[in-house]
């Protein structure tokens, strides 16, 4: 079976209970199928073989000019949020490590030591970037990777493979007008049979997450840390912010069963992943039209059909999840949060409430979100939590903002007040006049006692 193959072939080392020889087997078919797959794949490939001289310094060998080309390399990964520190010039641990992440991201070897091929490319893309200009701009706000569109553009106008969305390209001649030739004549085809009209699109977000996660990130600094639910006004942005810390956590998750991996480089996680997406179309579609438990039922069939053992799909979708966050493929993200809910791991059913809720790779049915919200929130209430398990009120947080969307806020319990003591009341202190030296005390009578009192009030 496909899918067995895929997820088998990726990623069956992260929670294996079966033995590893046959995964192995199937992995080595899957691998020759999908790695490195077509004329974009090959044609990618191709262009990394050439001048395969790589970088290497130290700090001890380094001349004046190498140190200045390292320092250069530095600043473009910094530039494109591939931190490294300080450029220093000396290719470190860290610069290693971010030139990992370049390479993964162009689709070459992630080797950690950048040849001159690729320096061209982080080069050329950093200075075009900072050059400016109406064109740039245009790729950095229409690429799904934004910033980073630059260099997978770069990369690919390098190639030969397109024309780079957004850049000016060499004026082409007027050709001389010429008399038509003879044109054979062309059999009329069959009408096509009328489509339903659409004005307002497919209804999805079309924004890439990741930029949206930077805004969220962003706000939220400026009002000082995250919304709590004593003091929300905005429930979208609750429900924004929760979603972008929840993807987070899955990237991270994702990240550290990655590094567990053997004889697999992140490209071709990356790469297997992808299938994801298109195995599990139908059930990433029936999301936006299904209430929750007949979408779980669909893909419970999906699971049992699969003839994968649990514990490697779950393994499979954890780490898929990331990926597919980490690359904005909201499909792949959707398939792999779909699985592991259905696998029993309900936690993860708030990440599809907040699909749902925010448009990212669905439609935006805020009803339908409600149910995976609480299917999430009472996974976590029962001890099963997942994300940002440091928030004390987050869940309290998500429910409030869900049913707040919803025009149902009057449902949500409120929070129970404090108890306040009453303070006891003051004791009256009724001050007597010195007597006069001398002075015979007379003796005081009840009359004149309440005169005093009485004028001491008034």
């Amino acid at each position: 079976m496909k899918f067995g193959r895929i997820a088998s072939g990726c990623l069956v080392a992260a929670m294996a209970v079966t033995p590893a020889a046959p995964a192995l087997a199937r992995g080595g078919d899957a691998i020759g199928g999908l790695i490195v797959g077509g004329l974009l794949g090959a044609a990618i490939a191709n262009d990394a073989n050439r001048n395969r001289r790589t970088y290497r310094s130290t700090s001890s060998s380094l001349t004046t000019a190498q140190r200045e080309a390292n320092r250069e390399v530095q600043t473009s990964l910094n530039y494109f949020g591939y931190p490294v520190g300080t450029p220093d010039g000396v290719i470190g641990r860290k610069s290693r490590a971010a030139i990992s992440q370049y390479q993964a991201l162009l689709g070459y070897p992630a080797t950690g030591e950048i040849t001159e091929y690729e320096n061209t490319i982080l080069v050329t893309a950093y200075h075009r970037a900072v050059a400016g200009g109406p064109q740039v701009a245009q790729v950095i706000a229409t690429h799904p990777m934004g910033l980073r569109g630059l260099l997978l553009t770069q990369r690919d106008e390098m190639a030969g493979l397109t024309v780079p969305t957004g850049v000016a390209s060499a004026p082409v001649p007027a050709a001389e007008p010429v008399a038509p030739a003879a044109s054979l004549p062309v059999l009329a085809a069959e009408p096509a049979a009328p489509a339903l009209p659409s004005f307002m699109g497919s209804g999805v977000a079309q924004v890439s997450l990741a930029s949206q996660c930077n805004k969220i990130s962003l706000m939220t600094n400026t009002n000082g840390g995250y919304t709590t639910a004593a003091l929300m006004t905005d429930a979208n942005f609750a429900l924004a912010e929760q979603f972008c810390l929840a993807r987070t956590y899955a990237m991270a998750t994702s990240e550290d069963l990655t590094a567990k991996l053997a004889g697999f480089t992140p490209q071709q996680v990356t790469e297997q992943c992808q299938s994801f997406g298109p195995v599990l179309k139908d059930h990433v579609a029936a999301l936006s039209m299904q209430p929750s438990e007949q979408v779980l039922a669909g893909v419970s069939g999906f699971v049992l059909s699969s003839g994968m053992a649990p514990a490697q799909l779950a393994g499979t979708a954890k780490i898929c999840l990331g990926v597919g966050y980490t690359t904005d493929a909201m499909d792949v993200a959707i398939g792999s949060a779909l699985l592991l809910t259905a696998l029993g791991e309900k936690g993860y059913g708030e990440l599809l409430g907040h699909h749902l809720s925010q448009g990212f790779g669905a439609a935006v049915r805020p009803d339908l979100a409600l149910g995976w919200y609480e299917m999430g929130l009472a996974a976590t209430q029962a001890g099963a939590s997942i994300f940002a398990p440091g928030l004390p009120d987050r869940t309290d947080l998500i429910r409030k903002a869900a049913y707040t969307i919803n025009g149902r806020s009057d449902l949500v319990a409120p929070a129970a007040p404090l108890p306040v003591l009453a303070a006891p009341p003051a004791p009256v202190v009724v001050a007597e006049a010195p007597a006069a030296v001398g002075a015979v005390e007379a003796p005081v009578s009840g009359a004149t006692v309440v005169s005093f009192v009485s004028s001491l009030l008034h």
